[in-house]
């Protein structure tokens, strides 16, 4: 025998002997955990902070002024909206507000200078922010090409954990998940920011 029949002869003696795989996988995960308000939000900004994302909080009357400093700060004048996001939201802005929409090539999102969007859902305990393509939030190409990006967060929609952030998403949705902004490391863990996406992240906690 030749040394692949006598290894793969080997596999299958211990796929013999192995035990029948189970048909049930138990998925007992925690589910239902609740925070009162503050707690949520304050677990949320301490792991969007760790991330290196900047993080603003506001309450809903005040996110137009949010906004427009904010933007107003980094110096954008030139900011893209996904078509389904509140007109209202940048109403205090003084740049020039481009509707994004799929006939605008993915490379022509790079000339603007942030982009704005709502989110679905967020889980404060991993500072994961999730979008699902909806109307406030857009194609994926406009919030991973532009270099800088504006989040909106509602407190509503900020869960406390993993499973309970997922029972929220409309599994046929694509969805995109957001923890800080883009970076990976190489063999030395020399941290690269904007790789895969934005280099800056600014989120806007509502509530």
């Amino acid at each position: 025998m030749s040394s692949r029949e006598v290894m793969l002869a080997r596999v299958r003696d211990a796929l013999t002997l192995a035990p029948p795989a189970a048909l049930e996988i138990p998925r007992g995960y925690r589910t239902g955990r609740t925070m009162p308000d503050e707690q949520r939000r304050s677990l949320l900004v301490d792991r969007l902070v760790d991330y290196k994302a900047q993080v603003h909080t506001c309450e809903a009357g005040e996110l137009a002024s949010v906004l427009a400093g904010v933007l107003t700060e980094l110096g954008a004048t030139r900011v893209g909206v996904p078509a389904g996001l509140d007109e209202s939201w940048l109403a205090s802005f003084g740049g020039e507000v481009v509707v994004d929409s799929a006939d605008v090539p993915a490379p022509e999102l790079s000339t603007l200078d942030a982009v704005v969007t709502s989110s679905t859902v967020t889980c404060a305990e991993t500072g994961t922010i999730f979008l699902d393509g909806s109307p406030d939030q857009g194609r994926r190409a406009l919030t991973l090409v532009p270099d800088v990006h504006v989040c909106v967060v509602a407190l509503v929609s900020v869960e406390v954990g993993v499973p309970e952030a997922l029972a929220r998403l409309v599994p046929e949705r694509p969805t995109t998940m957001i923890s800080g902004p883009s970076a990976t490391s190489d063999i030395e863990l020399e941290r690269v920011e904007g790789v895969h996406g934005p280099r800056n992240l600014h989120v806007v906690i509502v509530g």
